[in-house]
């Protein structure tokens, strides 16, 4: 008899009719004799529909009371599903992040996990109910409901499957396992029978949607293993763990895709500029990617950098102020801009595999602005233009 930890997001309880389906299937999981606790989203839209009537009451709401508003939604989703597996004769409660006592920090809106209490869900197994958890929210020392932001329910499942000590932690989504590249983009892409978490890391922090990057690092520090599977669908998906057997003999394991990116460069003259600026990013929680640095001329010195195009504005207003405004020259950035990044546990091992992907998209006519290797990826910058080429172009040449 097995521990499972199951979560259904938002799409797989869109419906009554989604949310008896749903009951059958942890129903089944039960009956095949293992333990089971289920973590929920809210319904389908339900909490952008929320957002939606605060931002039209108030352009910026306050923070802690778009979490009492949002963290609703799950109220709705868990008793439902609780009514939907009683009905079938079969025992569950619904639980809210109180009563198994989700202690957060006050980050409203993106909250982070500090403590979960397990008594209350062991009681629950213990007298054979299925738990139903609302996920993606908790409580902060003062008792405020908080929400963990993006991704939170999946990181909710993770965290109790991590304290309760479970034997897989379950993720049911509307896609059917973690593929070599997004099928949306890349019509060869292949769903992966299993995937190492230092890989998933990677492929999650590099833009891959399936799995939220908190949730993964949750994963790996609990060293719990994670199966991602369809609710629509479901079959053995792709399971996530630190084991290597049935690993791919290919180098590359898939090939991630990050928009939404701005090129930047400057000159300096000053080499401490760099380190100054980067500390002033950080305060302002600025995450900086693909750095490099280059001597143009005799005492100048220049750079180049990524971000995300929601810190483009926050980003050009510290170069034009005081003390960067005249120790920085040369500014110039380019919107629109994307990263493909090969990732595969035996890249490190494989120098070649940069100066291929580079001949195959010269072929194309698609010529990197920025290029950086770590031990298990390599990432090339282009423009959005290009990402759709440059992707399966890739996923042709490494993962035929």
């Amino acid at each position: 008899m097995a521990l499972i930890v199951q979560k259904f997001g938002g799409t797989s309880v869109g419906s009554l009719e989604r949310i008896e389906a749903v009951a059958e299937l942890i129903i089944k999981t039960q009956q095949q004799g293992h333990q089971v606790v289920v973590v929920v989203s809210a319904m389908s839209g339900e909490t952008n529909r929320l957002f939606n009537l605060a931002k039209h009451l108030d352009e910026s709401p306050s923070a802690r009371e778009l979490d009492v508003l949002l963290s609703s939604g799950e109220q709705v989703s868990v008793a439902l599903l609780a009514m939907a597996i009683i009905k079938r004769g079969h025992s569950a409660v619904s639980l809210l992040a109180d009563q198994i006592s989700i202690r957060t920090d006050n980050m409203f809106g993106r909250a982070r996990v500090e403590h979960i209490d397990t008594r209350r869900l062991k009681q629950e197994l213990e007298h054979n109910r299925i738990a139903i958890i609302a996920g993606f929210q908790g409580r902060d020392s003062e008792g405020n409901i908080t929400t963990l932001g993006r991704g939170g329910t999946d990181t909710t499942a993770v965290e109790i499957a991590g304290v309760l000590q479970a034997d897989e932690c379950q993720i049911y989504t509307d896609v059917d396992g973690v593929y070599t590249a997004d099928p949306r983009v890349v019509s060869g892409a292949r769903r992966l029978n299993h995937i190492n978490f230092s890989e998933m890391l990677e492929l999650a922090s590099l833009g891959a949607k399936v799995l939220h990057l908190r949730s993964v690092e949750a994963a790996g520090r609990y060293q719990i293993p994670l199966r991602v599977l369809s609710s629509f669908n479901p079959d053995n998906g792709t399971l996530i763990s630190y084991k290597e057997e049935g690993m791919s003999d290919s180098p590359v394991t898939g090939i991630a895709a990050n928009k939404d990116i701005v090129f930047y460069q400057f000159t300096a003259s000053e080499a401490s500029v760099l380190s100054q600026f980067l500390l002033a990013l950080a305060k302002l929680k600025i995450d900086v990617d693909m750095l490099s640095q280059w001597s143009r001329q005799a005492a100048i010195l220049g750079y180049a950098f990524t971000v995300q195009s929601n810190d483009h504005l926050a980003v050009l207003a510290l170069l034009q102020s005081e003390p960067f405004a005249h120790k920085i020259n040369d500014v110039v950035f380019e919107l629109h801009q994307a990263k493909v990044s090969l990732v595969g546990l035996g890249i490190k091992s494989h120098p070649e595999i940069l100066a291929n992907a580079l001949t195959v998209l010269a072929e194309q006519d698609i010529y990197p602005k920025l290029m950086s290797t770590a031990e298990i990826k390599a990432t090339i910058l282009v423009s959005e233009a290009q990402l759709h080429c440059a992707v399966n172009q890739l996923h042709v040449t490494f993962l035929p």
